[in-house]
């Protein structure tokens, strides 16, 4: 009995000692572009746009304002679940949320783009980081630093053109996850998520975009045009990743934050 008493008072103040603690005492970097009239979308999507319902003072004599906004799920900071590419797996809303937080780590090719636009992060890539850091843990979220966030809004700089409509997908240039290696990460490495600061997993030349259908065919989401990684260290940091809850969605506008 005094056993079992013992064990409750442990259990009581463990309880209450994670309770007291603070969300995240260290540095929190917002790792989400603005939405505004230059956020970065696909060539061929509807870009975010803001209007004003009301902004100023009511006849009652207090200050008032409502906006309305419209956009395609896929521009910006977002996610795209699953089923953007793969029938029947997870829509925005029925990704678990334990999916989209916990530990990440950065793969950096910063090097290897800034030589090649065309880049696509190799198997070699992630075993090289490895070697150096260990082996990429179960449950963690990875993130691929391009580089290519510096250049954002600049759509000629980051997509590689800024002219718009179908004939423009043709030219788009930016770095990517190389098929194989998301072929590798399914396969050998049991990850949450991935991410990256440029517009699409898949690179921009890419017409069959089977680094989206490898990963979404196992339920992993992605996270596009994620900003500031470059204020990340390679390892020791946690993700929280929350889109919009848009039942069925695609995707969808995503506030990602890392916490040091």
């Amino acid at each position: 009995m005094k056993c079992f008493q013992l064990l409750l008072l442990f259990v009581v103040l463990s309880v209450t000692v994670v309770a007291q603690r603070p969300l995240g005492s260290g540095k929190v970097v917002d790792l989400t572009h603005p939405f505004d009239a230059s956020t970065v979308y696909w060539p061929t999507a509807q870009a975010f746009k803001l209007d004003t319902d009301f902004e100023g003072m009511t006849d009652k004599g207090y200050f008032y304002s409502a906006y309305r906004y419209s956009a395609a799920e896929h521009g910006g900071t977002h996610l795209d679940s699953p089923v953007h590419f793969a029938k029947d797996r997870y829509t925005v809303d029925q990704i678990p949320l334990q999916q989209l937080m916990g530990a990440a780590v950065i793969i950096d090719v910063t090097k290897q783009c800034a030589a090649n636009p065309d880049y696509q992060v190799t198997v070699a890539d992630f075993q090289e980081w490895e070697r150096q850091n260990g082996s990429i843990r179960p449950g963690t979220i990875v993130f691929l630093r391009t580089g290519f966030g510096k250049h954002y809004p600049d759509r000629k700089k980051y997509l590689g053109t800024d002219e718009r409509g179908d004939a423009a997908v043709a030219k788009l240039h930016f770095p990517g996850l190389d098929s194989a290696a998301a072929r590798w990460l399914t396969q050998n490495r049991s990850i949450k998520a991935i991410g990256l600061d440029t517009a699409s997993i898949d690179y921009g030349q890419s017409t069959l975009f089977e680094s989206h259908r490898i990963l979404f065919d196992k339920n992993i989401p992605a996270f596009e045009n994620v900003a500031n990684l470059d204020q990340l260290p390679l390892k020791g940091f946690s993700v929280i990743a929350l889109p919009m809850k848009i039942k069925g969605g695609s995707g969808g506008p995503l506030r990602i934050v890392a916490l040091l």
